[in-house]
């Protein structure tokens, strides 16, 4: 990346690049944000095997997802206040090597205590990655081209959740968990290093502010707290549970007083006053019930096809697998689209096109073929692109020049939080419902005996026609609670396009930071 390149070679963006550089510095960043989230949900079809090879319960199992969710929700937040003091450079970078490190600290982990630990550290590592890959995209492209620079964060955002219980999986199946982590490091170490000979000459103004100590812990505590109420409250019965009803008083506390700490506060560790601007905010609230409702989807489907359907998890992963397919086949012409047309008009578009494809996902039945289970899946991504690429330029293009980085953070720390807020809500309101549904169905099924006599006329026992009849009521029941829960999702998706057009009409382009 030298400055006295031949007159042969396009100067793009704020990094002077040539096209070739250019291009490879592109791949670096989104591969980066790609491989922090991934690991959300790669893990997750690992707890059986990490629990087993280390001598724990499957519940102690989960704090190996608990641990990266709350280190990433801590530090994303924070990547403003980190790029502002250090440069975004130089702390991507960083937390693209400790990243790496962490990764293989976890594979080599010998007790579940170790690798809880390194999970924290990597979910520290890993959390500015993402809000910052997507600023410096922004950089790297000149202003006209924002919009495919959002368009390749977007996709990467949406797709890798999808894939990272397929990849696990594999690799736990055909292969051992440690691998699960050891991948990371070759990919995210070589992707460090080449971004920082690329990126390395930039140069910003740095604000070195003072550490706010209270906003900090604050943050801290009523993050983990709430975190530990969402992953451990479907196990423990939620309110009826003296821990939960504690950690939730904490956190809520702890919440409000950094909420009022933070706008108080002269050099504040997470600047909340970025609310201020309308388009700002009204983006925040779509892509939190969006991607709160896609992200639910998400973590039900494998679920219902693995649990209820008879499906393999590569079977299930061949199905899923079909929405970021299509998703990336459409991200070219709307990241285009997106530079011309109002933003309002394509989230609109594409959060109710989501809408309507889960609702067609809330009318299955059991005896559904594999086409029938891939083709609202195959249609639901072609949505993707239209919801999350001008929502993204949308938000940005809303603050000032210098708040981008602060907004970028606070952006990816809702969308974590509405995830995780997700995934507690699908996991209990899919058990009850099914629990719901058995207990009606019990009342209604076979009420003349009719059933139950043809079985006995066939010679079965009273236990054995006991048995059958009771998996297909449970069979019916999981069945009817997977529908109800999509269809719920498909309301929020349709409440979230009908927010967007709470934001004012979009004037300009999203905006780029820097001393230039």
């Amino acid at each position: 990346m030298q400055n006295d390149k031949t007159s042969s070679e396009e100067l793009i963006g704020e990094f002077k690049l040539s096209p070739t550089m250019f291009w490879v510095a592109a791949l670096m960043l989104t591969t980066a944000n790609f491989i922090a989230v991934l690991n959300m949900t790669i893990a997750n079809v690992s707890v059986p095997h990490i629990a087993g090879n280390l001598g724990a319960t499957a519940s102690q199992g989960t704090w190996v997802i608990t641990a990266y969710a709350i280190g990433e929700a801590i530090t994303v937040p924070l990547t403003g206040w980190f790029a502002a003091r250090f440069g975004a450079v130089k702390v991507f970078v960083v937390s693209m090597v400790m990243f790496g490190l962490f990764s293989i600290v976890c594979g080599l982990s010998d007790s579940l205590g170790l690798l809880v630990v390194a999970r924290i550290f990597q979910g520290f590592s890993g959390g500015p990655l993402m809000p910052l890959s997507q600023t410096l995209l922004l950089r790297l492209f000149p202003k006209e081209k924002a919009g495919v620079a959002i368009g390749m964060w977007s996709m990467t955002t949406l797709v890798a959740p999808v894939l990272g219980p397929i990849v696990g999986g594999y690799v736990c199946d055909e292969y051992s968990w440690p691998w699960v982590f050891f991948l990371n490091s070759p990919i995210v170490i070589i992707c460090g290093f080449f971004a920082w000979q690329l990126l390395k000459d930039y140069v910003e103004p740095l604000i070195k502010k003072p550490i706010d100590v209270i906003g900090l812990f604050l943050l801290i505590i009523w993050v983990v707290c709430l975190q530990l109420v969402l992953d451990e409250g479907k196990d423990l019965d939620w309110f009826s549970s003296d821990k939960i009803v504690i950690l939730s008083i904490i956190s809520f506390i702890c919440f409000v007083s950094f909420i009022i700490w933070e706008f108080y506060e002269e050099h504040p560790v997470v600047d909340l006053k970025i609310f201020r601007h309308r388009g700002f905010t009204i983006s925040v609230m779509t892509v939190s019930l969006a991607f709160g409702a896609y992200f639910g989807a998400n973590v039900l489907t494998p679920l219902w096809l693995q649990t209820l359907m008879g499906y393999t998890g590569t079977q299930a992963g061949l199905a899923a697998c079909w929405t970021g397919i299509a998703g990336l086949t459409v991200a070219p012409f709307v990241a285009k689209a997106a530079t011309t047309t109002d933003a309002r008009k394509l989230v609109f578009v594409g959060v109710l096109w989501l809408g309507l494809m889960t609702f067609w996902r809330g009318i299955a039945n059991t005896d559904m073929a594999f086409i029938d289970v891939m083709l609202p899946l195959l249609f639901m991504g072609f949505g993707l692109p239209f919801f999350f690429i001008p929502a993204m330029g949308l938000s940005l293009s809303s603050v000032e020049k210098n708040e981008v980085d602060s907004a970028a953070g606070l952006l990816n720390f809702v969308r974590t939080l509405s995830g995780a807020f997700s995934t507690s809500f699908v996991a209990t309101a899919w058990s009850n419902k099914a629990i719901e549904n058995h207990a009606n169905l019990v009342a209604i099924t076979d009420s003349d005996n009719s059933v139950r006599i043809a079985m006995e006329h066939t010679g079965m026992s009273t236990d054995l026609i006991n048995q059958t009849i009771n998996m297909m009521i449970n069979k019916q029941s999981v069945m009817l609670a997977t529908n109800q829960v999509m269809i719920t999702l498909s309301v929020v998706f349709v409440f979230a396009a009908l927010m967007i057009w709470g934001a004012p009409k979009p004037v300009k382009i999203p905006k780029t930071t820097g001393g230039h």
